[in-house]
């Protein structure tokens, strides 16, 4: 193996990484993020309840914010994890990869902030 060509998905020089195998940057976290997305989700049936039983409309919203506050905190650590695990791949195999996965990241927080 010589120059930067990538063969089967290994960088050449021999750099295999938890990416190249599949393994997503959450990877490690998963069970954590799957309890906090049950937990995310309970909020919203509690919302499905409230419009169901006549709750006060301020009630209905402070719920509502505090739901969307949740997957805010879900997504930043989502967004952490990203960067920490692909973008830093990216980083360390380096050529054109990079600019594409902080342009990735840099439209995800984008989206983030536009919410």
């Amino acid at each position: 193996m010589s120059g930067g060509a990538e063969t089967g998905g290994v960088q050449a020089g021999g750099v295999l990484t938890d990416h190249d195998r599949g393994i997503h940057g959450y990877h490690k976290q998963k069970a954590e993020h799957l309890k906090r997305l049950r937990r995310i989700e309970g909020q919203i049936r509690g919302l499905q309840r409230m419009v169901d039983e006549d709750v006060y409309c301020i009630d209905i919203l402070t719920q509502v914010s505090a739901s969307t506050k949740a997957l805010q905190s879900f997504a930043l650590q989502l967004l952490e994890e990203h960067l920490r695990h692909c973008v830093a791949d990216a980083a360390l195999k380096g050529g054109e990869e990079v600019d594409a996965k902080v342009e990735e990241a840099t439209k995800a927080i984008g989206r983030l902030l536009r919410t």
